[in-house]
Order: C-alpha cells, then structure tokens, then sequence
C-alpha cells in the first residue's frame, strides 16, 4: 500500500470529475468509512440509505451521487460514485512501484527469460523455458513451472504455482495461495483400481483477470482450460479441467466448476454455486447463492435453489416451505376428522342393520 499523501478539495474534485460546493483550497490526507472519518479524511456516500450516518459524520469532506442537505463539510458530487471511489482510492493509495532485478535467493533455470524490469523476490523458483514479461512482480516463494508464460504487468502473491505449460496474459493478478495448471480430476474405473487419465493439457487466462486466493484451476486433459478476458474470480474458486469461462464473468468464493463445462460472457455466479460437468451456462445468465446447476442454461437466465430452478419459481417454493410445519399440523387434524367422521359413519351403518 502507498503511503499517506495530501490532496485539495479543488484537486480532487478536477481529478474525479466531480463538482464541489465549497472550500477548494481545504486539505485531506486519506479515505474512510463515514462511521471512523475525522477532519482529515474523505468520506464518501454510495447508497441513500447511508444519508444519516453521513449527517452524523466527522469526515473533513464527502463524496456523494445526489446532494445531501445540511451535510457537515464540503461535497464532491459525481454521478457514479462507486467509479469515483476507485478513482479516489488509486490516488490515495498507489499501487508500490515494481523494483526491478532477481533476488540472489531466487532460483531461475538458465534457459528461462526473465524481462529486465520484472521483480524475482526470495526464493521464488523458475523453471526451464518459462518467459516473464515486462514488470511483472513475482512475490516471495512463487514457483512458475518449465514452459510457463506470464504477461507483462501481471502480478503473483506469496506462494502461487503455476504448474508446467501456463499461459498467463497481461495484467494479470493471482493471489496468495493460488495453484493453477494441477492434474484434472480424471480416473477410470477397471474394474478394480481407478486408474489415472493422464492430464497433458494446459491452462491460459487472458489478459486482466484476477483470481483470488486458495483458487484451483486444473489443467486440461487434452488442449486448455480458459479464463477469458476481464473475468473475476474470487476466494476458494475450484475450476475443473476443459472448463471454459467467457469474458467478464463473475464467479465469487467456493463456487465450484466440474469439467468440460462452459460458462458464458458477463455470466454471474454468486457464493458456493456449483455447476455439474459438460453444463453449458449462458451469456449474462445469473445465479444465487448455492445454486445447484445441473442442466444447461440459457443467455440470461437468472436461477435459483437446488436443483437450479427459474428464481421466480424458487422464491415462490422458498416461500411455501415456510408454512409446510402449519399444513402439517393441519393435515394432522384434518386426517383425524376424517378418521373419526368415518367411524361415525360405520357405526350409524351398523345401527341401521346394513352390512
């Protein structure tokens, strides 16, 4: 993280495009959250329903979508504050600058090529035939295997693995703990062992991607598992062998991928879904928490539940299970009156000397 710096109103207000109501020449030196800002931070106002805690705010200034009556300091209004608030943060705190050279502990095959503006730190190892471009930074204990390639300006954290064959583009950011191009999951069964389905594919993730940590994105068994451009993969993603990720998706923490399945462009997936192998899901199609995906799924189709239902339909299930415990009960009752209104019956019948 970059190290505090000071900014006026006035210049942060020509660097976010933003109009301010009063008081350029006034001074912060950081960004805070509206409930710990004091004078000297920045706040910022995303959603209306933070107003109150903004009105009761310390901040020494806000950044706001819709002007606020009777704010406490001066506002910076813009009409997307959300990209403002990256913007503002990236001036705040800019992102270290790479410091080029090989650390003496690191250990790199001679026949590797490593740019001369990347940074090598301690005890990294690269392997035989791996290519590093332009300002890459390669962390502390990463391994990169033989024949990996890795775009400029991407970025490794502290231990990531990239197996043998790996093709990362630019602008690439794996985080901590991340292992990518491990054997796929394939066994067959022979009647006595499972035995072991080579795994000689690869992997290639595109340019600007980011994986989270802890991440698994396993290698094909034949050709290449793909991450498309622009996607976003959060923590304790598992992406299974041949699976193919479109561009700018979003796959957030524990979902799992089984193999050879396919998921489209801008396609959503929320926490722990999971998606069965050879699944197709569509461009731009969304789906909920714990989403059990079974079936393919067309372009824009937002699911829910397990299995994956329409949410619609979901949410009217969800709904109707909370007075299951009540129809229960009802029935109960129900089934005794019918119980008892049947022996009332029989023994009128026997009264009356049917049979």
């Amino acid at each position: 993280m970059g190290g505090r710096t000071s900014f006026t109103l006035g210049r942060l207000a020509e660097a976010l495009g933003a109009s301010l109501d009063r008081d350029p020449g006034k001074t912060v030196s950081g960004v805070a959250p509206l409930e710990t800002a004091t004078a000297d931070d920045i706040s910022f106002v995303t959603d209306p329903r933070y107003r109150d805690a903004a009105l009761a705010s310390r901040a020494g200034a806000f950044l706001v979508a819709d002007p606020i009556p009777n704010l406490p300091a001066p506002a910076l209004r813009c009409s997307a504050p959300r990209h403002a608030l990256i913007d503002l943060l990236s001036l705040f705190f800019p992102p270290p600058a790479v410091v080029p050279g090989i650390d003496s502990s690191a250990v790199v095959a001679k026949d590797a090529t490593v740019d001369p503006t990347a940074s090598v730190g301690t005890l990294a190892v690269i392997e035989s035939g791996a290519v590093i471009g332009a300002r890459v930074r390669v962390h502390p204990l990463v391994y990169i295997g033989a024949g990996t390639r890795v775009g400029d300006d991407s970025v490794l954290y502290p231990h990531v693995v990239l197996r043998e064959g790996v093709t990362l583009g630019r602008r690439v950011i794996v985080h901590a703990g991340t292992v990518i191009g491990a054997d796929g999951f394939g066994y067959a069964f022979d009647g006595t062992a499972h035995r072991k389905i080579p795994q000689v594919g690869g992997v290639i993730i595109e340019d600007d991607v980011e994986i989270g940590a802890n991440v698994a994105i396993d290698r094909a068994t034949l050709g290449d598992t793909i991450v498309r451009r622009g996607t976003k993969i959060d923590n304790l993603v598992q992406i299974g062998h041949n699976v193919e990720v479109g561009e700018a998706a979003i796959l957030a923490g524990q979902v799992g991928i089984a193999g050879s399945s396919r998921v489209g462009a801008g396609a959503v997936l929320a926490g722990q879904v999971g998606v069965a192998d050879h699944v197709t899901v569509g461009d731009g199609a969304m789906m909920a928490a714990q989403t059990g995906v079974h079936r393919d799924v067309a372009a824009g189709e937002k699911l829910m539940g397990t299995p994956a239902r329409a949410m619609t339909q979901a949410k009217r299930i969800w709904i109707a299970e909370a007075h299951l415990p009540e129809l229960a009960r009802r029935l109960t009752v129900m089934e005794r009156r019918v119980a008892e209104l049947e022996a009332r019956l029989g023994a009128a019948r026997g009264g009356n000397g049917d049979a």
